[in-house]
């Protein structure tokens, strides 16, 4: 049964490759919910089965069976054209590698899915200035990506991920590829983001970055082994 409070349920979730004789269970039954304005961590070794389940989450890839609730609608079987507006309006992306487009200076990249989203070219500006304030890169927006360390890069991911405001941040290892002191800075972020009551999906294999959430989920061969 759905709670008021749950912007995600999931329930009885598996995720089956090759089925038949040499299937791969890439997640098995799973079940767990996440209130709006929750900070919870994902973690798992490669292999666990995190990143299905972050794709699942991330409405990128639809369940073998179950179901999964996000805002009180069933998404597990729908298209791929609903699957995509549902992630315009509800999800922000920070993935490890930064994927930004080295063409493109800062204030470009967090504009582009902007774009996408038939948003307007003023407020476009606007949002992304106001994001890239957010990070503390209003300084660096006309710098392409060669000319950014990796932690500035990442920054830009996140103001990316928050300028069309999404209620649910997703970030899926995104301080694999920093130094401690900007993989730091980083977290801080999507603290501050999850005090200003973002919803925080953190997926990792890193205990002590996990710890700073929440709430920690911790998956292994495609199940839950602890809350």
């Amino acid at each position: 049964m759905l709670s008021i409070t749950d912007l995600i349920t999931i329930s009885n979730i598996s995720k089956i490759y090759n089925k038949g004789e040499s299937e791969v269970r890439a997640l098995d039954g799973i079940s767990f919910s996440i209130s709006s304005g929750e900070f919870l961590a994902i973690v798992g070794q490669s292999g666990s089965g995190k990143s299905t389940l972050m794709n699942i989450l991330g409405c990128l890839d639809t369940p073998t069976d179950g179901e999964y609730y996000l805002d009180g609608e069933n998404v597990a079987g729908l298209n791929e054209k609903r699957l995509t507006e549902i992630r315009n309006r509800e999800i922000g992306f920070v993935f490890q590698g930064f994927n930004l487009i080295g063409s493109l200076d800062a204030m470009e990249n967090v504009e582009l899915p902007l774009l996408y989203r038939g948003i307007s070219k003023d407020e476009r500006r606007n949002l992304a200035e106001s994001a890239l304030k957010e990070v503390g890169l209003a300084r660096r927006a006309r710098h392409t990506p060669a000319q950014m360390s990796g932690g500035q890069q990442q920054r830009v991911a996140i103001a990316r991920a928050i300028a069309a405001k999404p209620p649910i941040i997703l970030a899926d290892e995104p301080t694999g590829n920093l130094d401690s002191k900007s993989g730091a800075a980083v977290m801080n972020i999507l603290n501050a983001l999850h005090a200003e009551g973002r919803t925080i999906i953190l997926i990792t294999h890193d205990e002590k970055i996990a710890a700073t959430a929440e709430r920690v989920l911790q998956i292994q061969d495609g199940k839950i082994i602890s809350h």
